[in-house]
């Protein structure tokens, strides 16, 4: 299972990108995606137009709901990687993906590699 990260997203609905490609080839090969309700939350903050947003909503499905047990996951990894101000989407992002036992796609690698001591695996990698 992959979950897609906010930046993947966005730059997979544009067609011909590296993201879309990748998208494409997961969804041929019934690759089973989702989204936490965390990066669902960024993406409507859009701006997205209505197909895109019906797009994503078909691709991700239901976002996966963050959890309390997500949030003590959250709030160590965010402990853990020196409390950086504006990461903590991220550490919620990292921890609703682990958690569920998914691979993370992202267009910002960087900003998730941090997390691979805790169990994230970034989808691609």
């Amino acid at each position: 299972m992959n979950h897609l990260d906010t930046s993947f997203l966005i730059l997979a609905l544009a067609r011909g990108s590296r993201e879309d490609q990748r998208l494409r080839a997961w969804l041929r090969t019934g690759e089973e995606l989702g989204m936490s309700a965390i990066g669902w939350a960024e993406f409507l903050c859009g701006p997205v137009d209505s197909p895109a947003l019906e797009l994503a909503g078909r691709i991700v499905g239901e976002p996966v709901a963050f959890t309390a047990a997500d949030a003590v996951l959250a709030a160590r990894l965010f402990d853990d990687t020196g409390r950086r101000r504006g990461s903590l989407a991220d550490c919620m992002i990292a921890a609703t993906a682990i958690q569920a036992g998914a691979s993370l796609a992202t267009a910002n690698s960087r900003d998730f590699a941090r997390f691979a001591g805790a169990g994230l695996a970034l989808a691609g990698t």
